[in-house]
């Protein structure tokens, strides 16, 4: 639209409803504290929701260290390479 539209329309809505314009500020006003009012209950809803949805977490307890015995590992014997060896 041109920028000559604009001014006429707005020229008119003044013109017309110049009684009607404190009208529709205030209830625009009230609406937009109702909107905020009714954001800020949700957020708050939400997180108490998820402070109750968390179950305590159980202490954690102390665990007995267990011990493992190995057997000894014995000392690999040595190989002879099959050319060293001799016939018995």
């Amino acid at each position: 639209m041109s920028e000559w539209i604009i001014v006429a329309i707005v020229g008119v809505v003044l013109l017309f409803s110049a009684k009607k314009l404190p009208d529709m500020a205030r209830g625009l006003g009230q609406s937009m504290r109702i909107f905020k009012a009714e954001t800020r209950g949700m957020k708050e809803d939400d997180e108490r929701a998820k402070s109750t949805d968390k179950a305590p977490e159980p202490a954690p307890r102390a665990v007995e260290p267990s011990r493992v015995e190995t057997p000894a590992v014995e000392k690999p014997r040595e190989t002879v390479p099959d050319e060293t060896r001799t016939a018995d």
